[in-house]
Order: structure tokens, then sequence, then C-alpha cells
């Protein structure tokens, strides 16, 4: 209720063009908090609110803005303005930027910028998209092995307030080779004249620039660190990455997952900020795809019309057998996809988890099995002959199933794919067709058609 009356003030002050008021009650607010706000507002009055903004905070600000409110704000500032931000901004939030807007832009912003700046951003940019060298930023405290506790700190005073982090500083020799790391508490309470390469850690855990990014947060979820040193194939420090660009990078990979595991292209965008048909683009080529893989469905069952015509009552128990089966390669498909994303599972343990769902699958299966035979016979009146054909394919569509739903993904993996691409709706169109193989296989068999 608290948050809601203070947008509704701000949202008043707005409008009664009181923007001396506003500009002080903005500057009491959390640099995340206002950007909140800009965001509810149209594009005149956001731009308008971000210009009235303090020059301390307004960089801040921006960062946590969305994309697009970032490009429609710096297109519209003036040269002088929009370089002021970029020169602000912490150089992998820059570079983030300058990776979403136009060339001609980006030319400009860069041409305007000061030669520090343009420095650090061309140096990141140089990276592959979603490499830890990418997403890294190159604002930290560097020390000197040799030098002692009061120049360190020292040092932190006058470089501090431009990096990203001072908790964790990072030692480096003469060729800038990554030494060890001090935290700052340790240089206020060590003597000020007790030598850095004496008090730091050396058993530093560092990311490669070329890992990639999903990479990069494991190793963050492994270890627990709020930031880790980027070295290069030298060892020599290019960089830090922390904890907030960890999040998005999580953020954004399970979103990438979710999408493709239903089946759609991924997109950067939010989804009331998608176009129709842009987002028809990203869902059309999937659907045409499992569209055309389906109709293999439909020429198996066209190919049993004559044992249809015969026992007509196995018609009516198509679709419980194959939403069975999809739903059992899904469950399984989905539970290895994200074990392997979480590195629980490696292409390795195969045989081991296609025996663990073998078993699992039997006893699913014979459960479902028992259960369908009651209804069967006491509900539905079917004949003894066909429930046996029902509830034995319902075992081996389970069994099978599972089976398929759990190697696909691991396959995809060590082929080098998005082990996502393997979820439920591929697997479901493949285990549809094996399902009504296996039913009508049985069916002809032991009911002699």
């Amino acid at each position: 209720m608290e948050e809601i009356n203070e947008l509704q003030e701000l949202l008043d002050l707005l409008a009664a063009k009181k923007y001396t008021k506003l500009r002080e009650k903005l500057s009491e607010m959390n640099d995340a908090d206002i950007a909140a706000f800009i965001e509810e507002l149209d594009e005149e009055d956001f731009l308008k609110v971000f210009r009235i903004l303090p020059k301390s905070i307004a960089a801040d600000v921006f960062a946590y803005l969305p994309v697009d409110i970032q490009q429609f704000i710096i297109t519209a500032l003036s040269d002088r303005e929009a370089a002021s931000i970029i020169n602000n901004l912490m150089a992998d939030d820059a570079t983030d930027l300058l990776e979403e807007m136009p060339a001609n832009v980006v030319k400009k912003l860069l041409a305007n910028a000061n030669a520090e700046t343009r420095r650090d951003i061309n140096h990141l940019l140089r990276y592959p998209e979603d490499s830890a060298g990418s997403i890294m930023t190159v604002e930290y405290v560097d020390l000197k092995e040799k030098s002692t506790v009061a120049e360190a700190i020292e040092r932190i005073r006058k470089i501090g307030v431009d990096s990203e982090t001072i908790n964790i500083c990072y030692v480096l020799d003469a060729k800038r080779t990554l030494k060890g790391t001090v935290a700052l508490r340790y240089l206020l309470i060590s003597p000020p004249d007790a030598i850095i390469g004496d008090i730091m850690h050396e058993n530093v855990i560092s990311l490669q620039t070329m890992m990639d990014q999903e990479e990069v947060a494991h190793q963050f979820q492994k270890y627990d660190f709020t930031s880790m040193p980027v070295v290069d194939n030298e060892n020599r420090l290019v960089g830090i990455v922390t904890v907030d660009d960890v999040v998005d990078i999580m953020t954004e990979e399970a979103t990438e997952d979710i999408e493709k595991m239903a089946a759609i292209l991924p997109t950067d965008k939010p989804y009331m900020k998608t176009g129709v048909i842009e987002t028809f683009k990203k869902r059309i080529p999937w659907l045409l795809l499992l569209m055309i893989s389906a109709t293999f469905t439909g020429k198996i069952i066209s190919s049993f019309e004559d044992a249809l015509s015969v026992y007509v009552v196995l018609t009516a128990f198509i679709p419980m057998l194959m939403d069975t089966g999809g739903n059992a390669g899904g469950q399984a498909s989905v539970t290895i996809i994200r074990g392997l994303s979480l590195d629980e599972i490696e292409f390795g343990d195969l045989l081991a988890v296609v025996w663990k769902e073998i078993r699992v699958a039997l006893c699913c299966g014979v459960t479902l099995a028992i259960a369908n035979f009651a209804k069967l016979m006491l509900l539905d009146k079917v004949g003894l002959q066909v429930t046996f054909v029902i509830c034995l394919t319902l075992i081996l569509t389970v069994l099978f199933a599972k089976v398929v739903g759990c190697m696909l993904p691991m396959f995809a993996k060590k082929a080098g794919f998005d082990p996502a691409v393997m979820a439920s709706p591929f697997i479901t169109t493949i285990v549809d067709a094996i399902s009504l193989l296996v039913y009508f296989r049985i069916a002809t068999q032991l009911l002699h058609i």
C-alpha cells in the first residue's frame, strides 16, 4: 500500500509539473525503484523524468532500465548528454547497450565517449557473445604483489569509487598475471607495513574469457562467490564477473530453456513488448516441423484401417495411449534436461540413467495398467482380450516413452546441441508414433486380425 501511495505521489508531482519537488523525491529513492517508476510512464514522460534526474544517479538508474527504453533515451539525448551517460556506465553495461544499438548510433556514441571508456568498450566487444569476456567488467581494484597494506588502501580510496566492487581486490605481478586475491577486511585488520604478497590468498579460482556464460553461472553457484576474476590464456587478469550479472544470466538461460522446451525460438524481449508478427515468427517454424512430423502418426493409423474396422473399440483408446506416452516421455525429458543444465548428469551417466528410467517406467506402467484394467472391465465393459491388449500396450508405451525421453536430451548435449530442444513437443511426436506401432502390433498378434 505504501509503494502504491508513493507511486501516486510521484505521478501527481509529474502531472502538476512540480519538477523540483519530483527531483527531490526521486533523489531519495533507490536507483532500481526509480527505474521501475520510469518504466510505468509513456515515452514523453519517461524521457522528461530521466532528464530531471541528478547527474550523479542518472547513469546508475539508466543501467536498470530495459533495453528498449535505454535505446529510446540514448537516441533522444544530445550527443553530449548521451556521452555523459556512456562514460558513467560500468563498461559491461555500456557494452550490453551498444550491442543492441544500430551501427550508426554506436559509431556516434563511441566518437563522443572519452578515450578510457572507448578502450574498455572496444575491449569487451571483441569477445564472442554469451562468453565470460563479453559479460565481464573491467572496473576492478588491482594491487601490486609487493605493495604494502597502506599503499593498497590508498589505491582503493583512489580508484574504488569507479570500481564494480572493492570487497575483493586482485593481486597482480609486473606482467599482470593473477597471483592471488585479498579481501578488504583483511587489509583493514592487517598492519600498514604488511606486504600484500604475504597476506594474499593464492588459491584463486578464475574464469576463462571464452567460457560460456551458462558455465560461468555454474561456477558462481558452485563456489558461492560474489565476484570472480576473468583471465586470458596466459592467466593475465582482464576483468571480473559479478553476481548481479550472473543473476541476469540465470534468468536469461532459464527463459531460453523454457521457450525451447515449449517449441518456441528464444527471444530476448518481454512478452508484452514483442509484436504479433515477431511472436508469430518465433513460434511457426517448430509448429510446422511438428505438424509435418505428426503426419507419420496419421499414416500409421491409416495402415491399420483393416484392424480398426474389425475392432472399432480399439480406436477409442488411441488418445489415452498417446497422451499417456507423451506425458511419460515429457516427465523424463524435463528431469534429464534440468539435470544436464545443472551439471548433475553427464553423458557418461547414460546407462545408469536409462536403467533407472526403465525401472521407474515399469513401476509407473504396471500401476497405470492395473488402474486401467479395473476401469475397462468394471465401467467400460470391454472384453478381456481387448483389455489385455490395451494394458500391455500401456506398459510398453510408458517404457519406450521414458527411455526415449531420457536418452534424446543426453545425445543432443553430446552432439553439441541444447538439450532443451528435445523437450516435450518433440518427444511427444516421437512417442505418439511408437505407441501406435506398439498398439497395433500387439492388437494384430493377440486378436488375430
